[in-house]
């Protein structure tokens, strides 16, 4: 059975990473992926968006796949449905990425396990903005 990392693992991640890429980013507003990355980059993240057919998000040039990044971001943030997570975590095995982070709703404890087993720390199932306003409340 998956559990996430410890609070101190996580506040400890917040307090490291400088560099998120989104997965599933959406240019609409009213998107989750959307409130997250703009609400991420505000606290002072870089964000880059993942999405095929999209040239820039919030800013920042976008990118059709992970392993189209011309750099290995501190985080993966992944606002896809939980049958596209085994594929995400082939493409950050192969670029080695240290985290993977599965946004609320976005479920899946083989890929989960499977990543984790190759070394990157894994939290599965919660809110990257939300863990982060818990943190610096």
């Amino acid at each position: 059975m998956f559990a996430n990392p410890p609070a101190a693992e996580i506040d400890a991640l917040l307090a490291r990473m400088r560099s998120i890429a989104i997965v599933g980013f959406s240019p609409k507003t009213d998107r989750p992926s959307f409130r997250v990355a703009q609400a991420m980059q505000a606290a002072g993240y870089r964000i880059v968006p993942v999405r095929p057919h999209l040239d820039q998000g919030l800013g920042e040039p976008a990118y059709a796949s992970i392993e189209d990044l011309p750099f290995v971001p501190d985080l993966v943030d992944v606002f896809r449905a939980p049958e596209a997570v085994p594929a995400i975590v082939d493409a950050c095995i192969a670029r080695g990425v240290p985290t993977l982070w599965l946004q609320e709703g976005v479920v899946h404890e083989e890929a989960a396990e499977r990543a984790r087993a190759a070394g990157m720390l894994v939290v599965m199932d919660r809110c990257l903005w939300k863990e982060y306003l818990a943190r610096t409340a």
